[in-house]
C-alpha cells in the first residue's frame, strides 16, 4: 500500500492491530460503564471515550494511508462479565494490557509521528491501568519482574 500523503505511514504498519484492539476496548468499556456505579463508572466512561477517540484517529490514519479500516465485531467475548467492582477493575486492566500490546508494533514504525502517537497511546493505557490497580507489570514482551537476589555474604576463610 502506498504511504499517506507525506507521512510515510503505511496501513499495514500495525494500524490494523491497534484498530482492532481499540474496537474491542470500546466494546469492553461500554459493558464496564453499564455495570459499574459512582467513581468507577466515571473512570470506565472516561476510558470508553478515550478509546473511542483513539479508534477514530486510527480509522482516519488507515484511510489516509490508502487502507480500508476493519469494522468492529457485533459482539466480543469477554473473559468475565463483571458483577462486582473487583471484576470490573480486573477486566479493565486486561483491556489496557491488550491495547498496550497492540500499539507496540506501531511504536517500532519508521515514521516519527506514528511512533509518537503509539508511545502516547501506550502511556495512556499504562496510566489508566495503574489508576485502577496500582501495580507495575513487566512491559509486554519483557520477562516478569522478580525480587532481587540477596547479595552474597562474603565468607572469610582463615589463612593457613
Amino acid at each position: 500500500m502506498s504511504g499517506a500523503r507525506g507521512t510515510g505511514v503505511r496501513a499495514d504498519q500495525g494500524l490494523g492491530a491497534a484498530l482492532a484492539a481499540e474496537h474491542a476496548a470500546v466494546y469492553a468499556y461500554g459493558v464496564l460503564a453499564a455495570r459499574t456505579t459512582g467513581r468507577l463508572r466515571v473512570a470506565m466512561t472516561t476510558a470508553y471515550n478515550a478509546h473511542r477517540a483513539r479508534r477514530d484517529q486510527l480509522r482516519t490514519m488507515t484511510v489516509a494511508a490508502g487502507g480500508a479500516p476493519a469494522e468492529p465485531k457485533a459482539v466480543y467475548e469477554l473473559p468475565v462479565t463483571p458483577s462486582s467492582a473487583a471484576q470490573a477493575v480486573e477486566l479493565a486492566v486486561l483491556v489496557e494490557r491488550g491495547v498496550t500490546g497492540a500499539y507496540l508494533e506501531l511504536a517500532a514504525s519508521p515514521d516519527p509521528a506514528l511512533r509518537r502517537m503509539a508511545a502516547l497511546a501506550v502511556q495512556e493505557c499504562a496510566v489508566r491501568s495503574y489508576s485502577l490497580r496500582p501495580e507495575i507489570e513487566a512491559f509486554p514482551g519483557m520477562p516478569p519482574r522478580t525480587a532481587p537476589e540477596p547479595a552474597a555474604t562474603p565468607t572469610v576463610t582463615p589463612s593457613r
